[in-house]
C-alpha cells in the first residue's frame, strides 16, 4: 500500500465513523417526531396536506440553491436551508418540519454520492430538531398578531440553526479536505455571517409577508434570485482574490536555487493554490518524479511510479511563456470529477510557466556549481597524481601557520627524486608518469591523516606535517616518507629503484609560507650538494636570506636613483598576430648584482613602507609608454599588476587616477591586473577602492585564473573585465586533459560572462593553435616575444610582420578566409562590463 492511499484510509475511515454517528442521531431524532407527527390534524384536511406539500418544496428549494466552493475534489455549498426551517417551523408543527426537512433533502440530494446524501440529510434533520426545541422553548405556538413580536423568538431559533449548520458541518469538511478545523472555521467567516444575516433578515421579510397578504409571496422568488446571485458573486469574487494572493506567494517561493526545495515547493503550495488532493511533478531530462499530498511529500523517485489516487487528473506542460523549454508536466490529481473554471485555469498555466523558470534557473545554477566545482578541485590538483598542487600547499600552509599557536609545531619536507630524467629519457614520459603516480601512492600512504602530500611540478614532492609534538619529529617523519620509496617499484613488469633527497624546515616566525617553501628548498639542496639523504634547514648556510635582507635595505635609494624599470610583454590576438596590449613588468636594475627579478624584491617592496612610491613610479613608466605607443599610432591599453596591500590603501584610486590626469590618458587604456587570492582575506575593505577604479573607466582583469579556491566567487564579488589564464595550464595543455578542460571551462566561463580572456605562457605554435581552436582569442608569451623595453616594443611594432605593422607573428589563416569561431569576450574597446583591449588598425 502507497503512502497515499494510506493517507487515504487514514482519513476515510474517521470521516465515515463520524458520518455515521450523525446518521444514528437523526434517526433517533426523526424516530422521536413520527407518534406527535401523525397524531397531528394536518393529515385529515386539504389545508394540511397542502401546507406539508408546501414545506417539502420550501426546504427542497432551500437546498439546491446554493454558492458552492470547490475544496479538493468535494463541492461543499452554502445553502438557504436555515432560512427555509424558521419559515417552516414558524407555520407548522416542528415534528412535521423535521419530517419535510429529510424528505425534502432527500428529494435535493440524490444525485449526490451516498455518504454526501446521508451527512445532508443527517445535518438537516439535527438542525429542525434543534430548532424546533428552542421554538418550544420560547413558548411559540403560531404567528402572532403584532408582526414584530415574532422577531425575538425566531432570531433565536435561527442562531439556533446556524449555530448547529456550522458545528455539526465544519468538523466534516475539515476532515474530508484534511484541513484544520479552526482554518475551515476562519475561512470567509465575514461572508458567511453577513450570508446568515441576509437570510435571516429575508425570513423575517417572507413572514411578514405571509402574515400581511399571502399573494404578496409571488414577489418572493425573484428576491431570492437576486440575493442568492448577489451573494454567489461576493463569494466567487472574494475567493478570486484569494486565489491571486496564494499564486502570487507561491510563485515568490519558488525563488530558490536548489532544486529540490523548488520541487518540494511547488508540490505543497500547488495542493493549497488548486485544492488539489495530489500534486505530481515529471522532469523529463532527469527522469524523476515528485509527489505530495497534504504539505508532505510522498514520492520522489524514477518516472513510471504509478500514483495512488483515481480519478481527474488536470495536467499543464512546464514550459516558458513562448511555449520553449519544455521540462516536464505538472499535474493535480482529485479523487472525484473536477473541472476548472477559466481563472482556475489560467493560474495553472501562470504557475505551471514560474515552476518550469525555477526548475531551469535550479537546474542551471546546479550546473554552475558541478563545473565551478570541477574547476576548483582541477586548480587546486595536480592533474598526474590527484595529490594537491602548489597553490593549494600555500593556502592551506597558510591557513595552518595562522593558528599554529594552537596546533604545534608545522614543518614542511620538501623530497626531490634523484635522476628522473634519466628515466624520462631511457623508458619514456608514460614511464615517468608511471612512476610518478606510484611515487604520489606511497607518499599519501605514508603521510598521515592531518598532513598534506602536495606535488609541486616535475619530480619534486612536498608534505606539510601539522601538529607536531616538537621540531625534532619533523626529522623522523621525514624518514618515514622517504623510506616508503625505498622499495623498488613496478613499471611495466620492471623494477626501477627510486632514490630521492629530502629537505625539513619548520614553520619560520614571519616570512609565511612561501618563505617555508624557500627554507625547504634551501635544506633539499644542501642534502644533494652535501650527498644525503635528509637535510634540515641551517640559516647559517643560507646566503639568500642575507642577500634578501640586503635589499630590502637598499629600496629607498633605489627609488630614489630610478634604479626600477619597465619592460613589456606584448598580448596577441592569436589569430592575427597583431598586437592588442602589452603587460608592465617590473625589473630592478641594481648598480652591483645587475638584473633583479621581482620575485625576489617584490615582497621586501611590499614588506616596506615605499609600496606607494615603488607603483607610482611603476605606474608612471607604463602611462608614459602607452602615451608614447599611441602617438605613434598604435593605441594600446596597458596591464599592471597590483600589489594587495595596495588595496588596501584607499588613497590608491584616487593616485592612479591623477597619474591618468597628468599623462592625458583614458582611463580605459589602463588595466590594473589583480591575482585570485589577493583580496580573500580583505574582500569586504577592497570593494570600495575597486568599485570607485571601475566606475571611473579603469578595467580590471583577474590574473593567474583558475589556480584559487574561490574563483567563482570572486567573480561575483569583483566586477572584472577580464580573465587571465594562468601559464601553468597552458604548459600543461597539450599533455593533460584536465588541464585543457581547465582551458576550456574558463573560456565557457568567459563567454557566458561576456569577459575578455588571455592565456599566458604561450610559448609554441601548436600551443597557439590548440588555444585558438578552443575560442581563446588573445594571449601572451615567448611565442610571440620576450618583455622588451617601451622603445624596442615600438620598433617591433612599425617593424610589423609580413610586411604589416604592429603584428608580430604571422596571421593562422590567409587573408580573406571565412573563420567561423566563437570567442570568449574579444579584445574590443566600447563593450560596457567585456570591452577589453583593442585590435590594431590593419
Amino acid at each position: 500500500m502507497t503512502l497515499t492511499q494510506r493517507r487515504e484510509n487514514e482519513t476515510d475511515q474517521p470521516l465515515k465513523r463520524l458520518v455515521g454517528l450523525l446518521v444514528v442521531a437523526a434517526a433517533v431524532v426523526l424516530a422521536l417526531a413520527l407518534r406527535p407527527a401523525l397524531s397531528s390534524p394536518l393529515l385529515l384536511s386539504v389545508n394540511g396536506v397542502s401546507t406539508l406539500f408546501m414545506l417539502i418544496l420550501t426546504i427542497v428549494v432551500g437546498t439546491l440553491v446554493k454558492a458552492r466552493i470547490r475544496i479538493r475534489s468535494t463541492t461543499h455549498s452554502i445553502s438557504w436551508n436555515e432560512t427555509a426551517l424558521v419559515i417552516a417551523l414558524a407555520v407548522a408543527p416542528h415534528s412535521w418540519v423535521i419530517i419535510c426537512t429529510a424528505v425534502g433533502v432527500t428529494l435535493a440530494s440524490l444525485q449526490l454520492p451516498p455518504i454526501k446524501l446521508a451527512f445532508g440529510v443527517a445535518k438537516n434533520v439535527l438542525m429542525a430538531g434543534g430548532a424546533g426545541l428552542v421554538l418550544t422553548a420560547v413558548g411559540w405556538t403560531a404567528l402572532p398578531g403584532q408582526p414584530w413580536v415574532m422577531v425575538p423568538p425566531l432570531a433565536a431559533v435561527y442562531l439556533a440553526a446556524v449555530f448547529l449548520d456550522e458545528i455539526l458541518a465544519i468538523p466534516v469538511i475539515a476532515l474530508a479536505s484534511g484541513t484544520r478545523v479552526s482554518h475551515q472555521f476562519l475561512s470567509n467567516l465575514d461572508l458567511r455571517l453577513a450570508g446568515y444575516a441576509v437570510r435571516f433578515v429575508f425570513a423575517i421579510c417572507t413572514l411578514l409577508i405571509l402574515h400581511a397578504d399571502p399573494r404578496l409571496l409571488l414577489a418572493v422568488p425573484p428576491l431570492v434570485l437576486s440575493l442568492h446571485l448577489a451573494y454567489s458573486t461576493r463569494i466567487r469574487t472574494r475567493t478570486e482574490q484569494q486565489a491571486w494572493q496564494r499564486l502570487a506567494r507561491t510563485t515568490d517561493a519558488l525563488n530558490v536555487v536548489d532544486l529540490d526545495k523548488v520541487l518540494t515547493t511547488a508540490v505543497t503550495q500547488a495542493a493549497e493554490l488548486f485544492s488539489a488532493d495530489e500534486v505530481e511533478i515529471e522532469l523529463r531530462d532527469a527522469g524523476r518524479t515528485v509527489r505530495g499530498a497534504g504539505g508532505t511529500i510522498t514520492y520522489d523517485g524514477p518516472a513510471g511510479e504509478r500514483s495512488g489516487i483515481d480519478g481527474t487528473v488536470l495536467a499543464a506542460r512546464l514550459e516558458g511563456h513562448d511555449g520553449t523549454a519544455d521540462v516536464g508536466m505538472l499535474r493535480l490529481r482529485f479523487r472525484g470529477p473536477v473541472q476548472f473554471v477559466e481563472r482556475e485555469q489560467y493560474t495553472l498555466r501562470t504557475f505551471a510557466s514560474a515552476l518550469c523558470t525555477a526548475v531551469r534557473n535550479a537546474q542551471a545554477y546546479a550546473e554552475l556549481a558541478r563545473v565551478a566545482d570541477e574547476h576548483a578541485h582541477a586548480a587546486s590538483h595536480d592533474a598526474l597524481t590527484g595529490l594537491a598542487n602548489r597553490r593549494q600547499l600555500l593556502d592551506r600552509g597558510t591557513d595552518q601557520l595562522a593558528s599554529r599557536h594552537a596546533e604545534g609545531v608545522t614543518a614542511l619536507v620538501l623530497i626531490d627524486l634523484n635522476h628522473f630524467k634519466e628515466v624520462n629519457d631511457t623508458l619514456g614520459h608514460a614511464a615517468g608518469d608511471q612512476v610518478l603516480m606510484q611515487v604520489a601512492d606511497r607518499l599519501r600512504g605514508a603521510a598521515r591523516d592531518e598532513d598534506l602530500v602536495a606535488r609541486l611540478g616535475g619530480d619534486e614532492f612536498a608534505v606539510l606535517l601539522r601538529a607536531l609534538p616538537a621540531p625534532a619529529v619533523a626529522t623522523h617523519r621525514a624518514e618515514t616518507l622517504l623510506g616508503a620509496l625505498h622499495e623498488p617499484l613496478d613499471v611495466d613488469g620492471m623494477r626501477i629503484s627510486v632514490e630521492a633527497s629530502g629537505g625539513i624546515a619548520v614553520a619560520p616566525a614571519s616570512g609565511g609560507m612561501p618563505e617555508l617553501l624557500r627554507r625547504a628548498d634551501v635544506a633539499m639542496y644542501q642534502a644533494k650538494r652535501a650527498g644525503q639523504r635528509i637535510s634540515t634547514y641551517a640559516p647559517a648556510r643560507d646566503t639568500a636570506d642575507l642577500g634578501r635582507l640586503t635589499l630590502g635595505g637598499e629600496l629607498p635609494r633605489a627609488v630614489a636613483d630610478h634604479e626600477f624599470t619597465v619592460n613589456f610583454q606584448p598580448i596577441v590576438d592569436l589569430g592575427t598576430g597583431e598586437v592588442t596590449g602589452a603587460e608592465a613588468l617590473a625589473r630592478w636594475h641594481h648598480p652591483t648584482h645587475g638584473v633583479i627579478d621581482p620575485l625576489r624584491f617584490i615582497e621586501a617592496v611590499e614588506r616596506s613602507g615605499m609600496l606607494p612610491a615603488f607603483a607610482e613610479a611603476i605606474l608612471d613608466q607604463a602611462l608614459i609608454a602607452a602615451v608614447n605607443w599611441r602617438a605613434a599610432g598604435f593605441d594600446l591599453p596597458v596591464s599592471v599588476n597590483v600589489s594587495p596591500r595596495s588595496l588596501l590603501d584607499a588613497r590608491f584610486p584616487g593616485a592612479v587616477l591623477a597619474r591618468l590626469r597628468a599623462h592625458d590618458l583614458p582611463p580605459d587604456r589602463l588595466v590594473l591586473e589583480l591575482t585570485e587570492t589577493l583580496t580573500l582575506s580583505q574582500l569586504d575593505v577592497v570593494d570600495r577602492v575597486l568599485s570607485r577604479l571601475r566606475d571611473s573607466g579603469v578595467r580590471l582583469a583577474l590574473d593567474d585564473f583558475g589556480t584559487g579556491y574561490s574563483s567563482l566567487s570572486l567573480l561575483s564579488r569583483i566586477p572584472v573585465h577580464e580573465l587571465k589564464i594562468d601559464r601553468s595550464f597552458v604548459t600543461a595543455m597539450e599533455g593533460s586533459a584536465e588541464a585543457a578542460a581547465v582551458i576550456r571551462s574558463t573560456l565557457d566561463l568567459g563567454r557566458s560572462l561576456d569577459l575578455a580572456v588571455v592565456a599566458e605562457g604561450v610559448e609554441s605554435e601548436p600551443q597557439r593553435r590548440a588555444l585558438w581552436s578552443l575560442g581563446c582569442a588573445a594571449g601572451q608569451g615567448h611565442l610571440f616575444a620576450r618583455p622588451l623595453p617601451a622603445g624596442a616594443l615600438l620598433a617591433a611594432l612599425q617593424r610589423g610582420s609580413g610586411g604589416r605593422p604592429g603584428a608580430l607573428v604571422a596571421p593562422l589563416h590567409d587573408t580573406g578566409a571565412v573563420i567561423r569561431l566563437s570567442t570568449p569576450g574579444r579584445r574590443q574597446p566600447g563593450r560596457g562590463r567585456t570591452a577589453g583591449l583593442p585590435h590594431l588598425p590593419a
